[in-house]
């Protein structure tokens, strides 16, 4: 029986609002018995932490500013992030990096945002759960300042070229794939250089409830994608790759674990 991580699953957005249970619960039948909740703002903190108390079983948690939030940084509310990610201890620091395609955070407080948060991530043995989006060249600059120091980290929700895979790939960084495999309409490049991504270095994830998969033979109405569909992405992935799905899942599952030092019991 293939067992399934959600590396990417944003659990606390509105649009799973009176639903999550059921949203885990569906997830569950299908053998996506595992999930990392991604926290993207400090009006998240709280609930993300709680979510996971909820469904610690099977899930971990990340605690940290999205790019598009990286406003919110200022001297007060680092202190207390800090003070929140030493107590509360998540898997990952995240979700942090850069997204320059809709600048919804200046460039200045977006750099000193994901500084910010690599140091954490430093201080606290923590690996980090990355972003990146139009702003390559500066995200690989970034990596490059700390990387002797950085414990680990996932460039999730890849979707980007060969070049920028090999820079990735160079610093020992963790590739995470999603939905937007999918579509063969516009992601012939991305659907050969995965290719070459090693498989000691994959990582599956939904990023529910977005980019859900072209490919699905039944959508729901309200598009709204949900990690019952991971099995999907994995089949996918695996073809692509020209891999048994077994060896897979369970090559992509004992990454997953190793890189969030979870121990659940399969």
């Amino acid at each position: 029986m293939n067992i399934y991580f959600d590396i990417a699953l944003n659990l606390a957005s509105e649009r799973f609002s009176g639903e999550r249970d059921k949203v885990i619960a569906d997830a569950l039948s299908r053998n996506v018995n595992y999930f990392n909740i991604v926290c993207s703002s400090l009006n998240e903190l709280d609930f993300v932490k709680d979510l996971n108390d909820r469904y610690g079983q099977n899930s971990c948690f990340t605690l940290g500013v999205h790019p598009h939030n990286a406003n919110e940084l200022n001297e007060n509310t680092l202190k207390y992030i800090k003070h929140y990610i030493k107590i509360h201890q998540p898997s990952a620091v995240g979700e942090t990096g850069l997204d320059f395609f809709r600048n919804l955070s200046s460039y200045e407080n977006q750099i000193n945002a994901f500084e910010q948060q690599i140091i954490i991530s430093i201080e606290n043995n923590l690996p980090l759960f990355l972003h990146q989006r139009e702003a390559h060249d500066d995200f690989i600059k970034v990596i490059d300042k700390y990387i002797c120091d950085i414990p680990s980290g996932v460039v999730h929700c890849f979707t980007g070229t060969q070049y920028q895979l090999d820079d990735y790939l160079e610093r020992d960084l963790y590739v995470g794939l999603t939905g937007w495999i999918c579509d063969e309409r516009r992601n012939k490049d991305l659907r050969e250089s995965i290719k070459n991504i090693p498989m000691d270095k994959l990582m599956i994830e939904t990023d529910a409830p977005y980019l859900i998969p072209r490919s699905l033979e039944k959508k729901p109405k309200n598009n709204r994608n949900e990690p019952k569909f991971l099995p999907h992405i994995a089949n996918e992935v695996a073809t692509l790759m020209n891999i048994d799905l077994k060896q897979f899942n369970k090559q992509v599952l004992n990454n997953s674990k190793s890189f969030f030092e979870i121990n659940f019991q399969d």
